[in-house]
């Protein structure tokens, strides 16, 4: 049974929560998630948790805020008029809309408040800021 290493394609079964418990994401009841270890295509601390385990091995990680999806900025949280939207568009808390950035990178902020004159963006991640834990169950190194 070969373990998994850096630059195998594996498939996982995951549940990722918060400290508090509160399942944030999951992949029960669907297809495994396959990627390949290393090429950065999800949290590392998360692909590389799984260096070493063995096809039906399972595990609990602990990832940092700082690993994950970063510390929260407040320099990336704004305010705008509201007058900045179409008159047309019912602007509301949870919506996503998307930006570029000086130098034309893709920016997606998210609606936290919504008054008459006035519209709070945050273009934080939302598990920014936030320690994750995360249960793997390593499928198949493909």
């Amino acid at each position: 049974m070969a373990q998994a290493k850096h630059g195998d394609t594996v498939k996982v079964h995951y549940t990722g929560k918060l400290v508090d418990g509160m399942v944030f994401d999951t992949s029960n009841n669907r297809e495994p998630l396959q990627f390949i270890i290393g090429e950065g295509q999800l949290i590392p601390a998360f692909e590389y948790a799984l260096v070493g385990m063995n096809p039906g091995e399972s595990k609990t990680v602990n990832i940092q805020a700082e690993d994950a999806y970063g510390l929260r900025h407040n320099e990336m949280v704004g305010v705008i008029g509201r007058d900045q939207f179409p008159p047309e568009l019912e602007v509301k808390v949870g919506q996503q809309f998307q930006t570029s950035d000086e130098e034309g990178m893709t920016i997606i902020a998210t609606v936290t408040n919504v008054s008459e004159s006035e519209v709070t963006l945050d273009a934080n991640h939302p598990l920014a800021g936030k320690d994750l834990t995360f249960d793997i169950q390593l499928v198949e190194v493909v």
